[in-house]
C-alpha cells in the first residue's frame, strides 16, 4: 500500500537560489531590523540587514575573478569549500555567501581526529578551507596550500580572515556580485553520515532539497495556528530568543540556524561549542525562550545541580532532537518548567516562525531532513490522528510505503522497511555509487528502519533494521569501529564485530562494544595487553563517542548465519544474562 501526506500539498515555488527563497520575500520589506545572532563567547552581536549585508560582501569576496581582488571561487571550477569551525557568526555568513555563488560546502565536524578529518576530506575533495584558528593545525594536514586555507573567525599571522575579504570587498567598492541561478538540482552542500553502515558518507544537499524540506514545515506552521493561539513572549521586542548549543555541522544544528530562523523574526544565540555552565548562564542573560537539544544533553542538564537553582523562567519551549527522548528525561524537564506541557521531538521550528508552540514530535532523516510530524489535537478537521507511542504522520509533500523484507507491499499496520520519496530527498552520496543504488532505489530512499502506518496514516517506529547506533544524537557506524581495530598495525586481531550495549547517558542510548577474536600474535601477547591496545588505538584514531566505552572480549568465533551475516544480536544478549548473572552475586 502507497501513503500520501494528509497535509495540503506545499506552496509551488521557481527553482531558485537559496538566497531568494530565505532573503528576498516581499514581507521581509517591512521587517524593523532586529538583533539576529549573539556569540556567547564573545557578546558579539549582529543584526538582520547587517548579516545580510555581510553575506553579499562575503559572496562578492568569494566570487569576484582575482585580478579585481576576489578569490575568483567558481562552481564550474571544480571548487568546493570544506567549514572547519566550531560555532561562530561567521560560520553563517560564510554558508550564505557560498550559497549566492552557488559554490558548494563541506560541513567537517570540529571534533574530527586527524584520521576522521582524513577520511571525509577525501570524499569532500576540498579546494579550500576555513577553520577555527584552534583547529587550524588539523586543517593543515588537509594537504592543500596554506594560502588556500582561511581563518573563519579571529585571526592567525600569516592567514587571510573571512572577515578580511569581506573588509576588503567593502573597502574597495568591489562592484556586487549578482545571485547566481540555482536549479533544484544544484548542489548546495555535503553533510556527512554514517549512513547504513560503514565510514562516514557525503551526502548531497540541494538548493531545491532544503527549499522543499523547508515548505513541508511552512504547510505545518500554517496549520497549526488555525487551531493554536500563539504564545505570548516576554522579550521586550516579541522575538523568541533560541540557544543554539547544537554544532551547526550536524545536520539539524545547520538547519536551524543557517535556514528555519530566517523564516521570521527571531533571536539565535550561539555557543561555540557545548558548556553546561555557559548553558545556564545564557538563560537569564539573554532571556531564553526556546532552547534546542540532544537527550544526552538534557540528561545533563537535569543532572546538574543547577538545574533546581538556576532562573529558567523564560523558557517556553524545549526541542529535543537527533535521538530518542526517554520519557523520564522529559518529565523532568516538563516538572521544572510548568509552562511546558511536553517535550518537543524533532528538528521542527515554532510555525510561522515567530509563534512559540509548546511541542512538535517528528522523524527524520540526514537523507531526508523531516518525514513525519505529530500533529496537535484537532490539526486537519480532526482528520489528522496523534495516537500514544506514533511519530506522526507525513509531512506535506512526501509519500511513504512499507515494504516486507521479500519486497512486496505491507498492509495497514503490517510492520516493514520504510521507503520514502518526496523533492527533500538528497541527491545521493558524493563518490559512492555503490552506496547511492543501495539506499536511493528507482526513486524511494530506503530508511533502514522498520515501521508500520495504521489505516489513519500514522507511522510508529518499531525497529532498525540498520546496525547504526545513535550515541549523544550521532549517528555511529559499528562497521567504522570494526574497520579501525582491523587496521590496527600489530595485528593482534584476525575478526571483530562491534555492537550497542547498555551503559549511556540515557536507558535507551548504548554504547560500542567490542568482540575480538586472537591472532597467534595476539595469543602470544596476552587478552589483557591486547585489549590495553585496541583501546589505545582506537581512542588515537575516532572521536570520544565512538570509544569502546562498553568495553572489549575476546571470544574464540563471531556468531554468523550461513550467509555470512554477524549475529551481533547473540553476543549482546550474552553479554547481558551475564551481567544478570554478576548483579545475582
Amino acid at each position: 500500500m502507497y501513503y500520501k501526506s494528509l497535509f495540503p500539498d506545499p506552496p509551488k515555488v521557481p527553482e531558485s537560489n537559496l538566497h531568494h527563497f530565505f532573503f528576498d520575500r516581499p514581507e521581509q520589506q517591512d521587517w524593523p531590523d532586529y538583533t539576529l545572532f549573539v556569540n556567547v563567547a564573545t557578546g558579539q552581536r549582529r543584526s538582520f540587514r547587517e548579516f545580510v549585508e555581510r553575506v553579499r560582501d562575503g559572496a562578492t569576496a568569494l566570487g569576484t575573478d582575482v585580478m579585481q581582488g576576489g578569490l575568483g571561487l567558481r562552481p564550474e571550477n571544480g571548487e568546493l569549500v570544506g567549514i572547519l569551525s566550531e560555532n561562530c557568526l561567521d560560520y553563517i555568513a560564510l554558508v550564505h555567501s557560498l550559497l549566492v555563488i552557488t559554490v558548494p560546502f563541506a560541513l567537517f565536524s570540529s571534533y574530527s581526529t586527524p584520521y576522521e578529518f582524513e577520511h571525509v576530506n577525501s570524499l569532500a575533495q576540498a579546494t579550500r578551507i576555513f577553520t577555527s584558528p584552534s583547529l587550524l593545525p588539523l586543517a593543515l594536514t588537509s594537504g592543500l596550500p596554506e594560502d588556500r586555507i582561511y581563518i573563519l573567525e579571529g585571526e592567525c599571522k600569516g592567514y587571510t580572515s573571512y572577515d578580511q575579504l569581506v573588509s576588503s570587498a567593502h573597502k574597495n567598492n568591489i562592484p556586487r556580485l549578482p545571485v547566481r541561478h540555482a536549479s533544484k538540482d544544484t548542489l548546495a552542500c555535503l553533510i556527512f553520515s554514517s549512513g547504513t553502515s560503514g565510514p562516514p558518507k557525503a551526502l548531497m544537499v540541494s538548493h531545491g532539497n532544503i527549499i522543499h524540506a523547508t515548505l513541508g514545515i511552512m504547510v505545518f506552521g500554517m496549520e497549526s495556528v488555525k487551531i493554536q493561539e500563539p504564545t505570548a513572549l516576554d522579550d521586550p521586542d516579541g522575538l523568541e530568543v533560541r540557544l543554539c548549543v547544537l554544532p551547526v555541522h550536524h545536520s539539524y544544528g545547520l538547519y536551524m540556524t543557517s535556514f528555519w530562523n530566517f523564516l521570521g523574526r527571531s533571536t539565535t544565540v550561539m555557543l561555540p561549542k557545548w558548556d553546561v555552565n555557559l548553558f545556564f548562564d545564557s538563560i537569564s542573560k539573554y532571556h531564553i525562550t526556546t532552547v534546542g537539544l540532544v537527550p544526552s544533553l538534557v540528561h545533563q542538564v537535569v543532572h546538574h545541580p543547577r538545574f533546581e537553582t538556576a532562573d529558567l523562567s523564560s523558557i517556553q519551549g524545549i526541542n529535543s532532537s537527533a535521538a530518542h527522548l526517554p520519557p523520564h528525561l522529559a518529565a523532568q524537564l516538563c516538572a521544572r518548567l510548568p509552562v511546558m506541557t511536553r517535550v518537543s521531538e524533532g528538528a521542527f521550528p515554532s510555525p510561522l516562525w515567530i509563534i512559540l508552540l509548546p511541542a512538535y514530535t517528528g522523524y527524520g532523516l540526514s537523507e531526508f531532513m523531516s518525514v513525519a510530524v505529530k500533529p496537535l489535537p484537532g490539526m486537519l478537521d480532526g482528520q489528522a490522528k496523534s495516537k500514544p507511542g506514533s511519530v506522526g504522520i507525513l509531512l506535506s509533500g512526501i509519500h511513504a510505503r512499507i515494504l516486507r523484507p521479500d519486497g512486496s507491499l505491507a498492509g495497514p499496520n503490517e510492520a516493514g522497511e520504510l521507503y520514502v520519496r518526496g523533492a527533500a530527498m538528497v541527491l545521493g552520496y558524493k563518490g559512492n555509487d555503490k552506496a547511492t543504488r543501495e539506499t536511493f532505489v528507482d526513486g524511494w530512499l530506503r530508511t533502514g528502519d522498520q515501521m508500520r502506518i495504521d489505516e489513519d496514516g500514522v507511522l510508529f517506529f518499531e525497529d532498525r533494521t540498520k546496525d547504526t547506533l545513535k550515541i549523544s544524537g550521532v549517528q555511529v557506524s559499528p562497521v567504522e569501529i570494526e574497520d579501525t581495530l582491523l587496521a590496527q598495525p600489530d595485528k593482534l586481531i584476525i575478526d571483530v564485530t562491534v555492537a550497542g550495549v547498555s551503559g549511556g547517558r540515557t536507558s535507551d542510548e548504548h554504547i560500542p562494544r567490542a568482540w575480538i577474536v586472537l591472532s597467534s600474535a595476539g595469543v602470544a601477547l596476552g587478552e589483557k595487553e591486547v585489549m590495553a591496545r585496541l583501546d589505545a588505538w582506537v581512542q588515537g584514531r575516532l572521536s570520544r563517542y565512538k570509544w569502546l566505552r562498553g568495553g572489549i572480549a575476546c571470544v574464540t568465533t563471531i556468531p554468523k548465519s550461513p550467509t555470512g551475516k554477524v549475529l551481533r544480536r547473540l553476543l549482546v544478549d550474552e553479554y547481558v544474562r551475564e551481567g544478570k548473572a554478576k548483579a545475582r552475586l
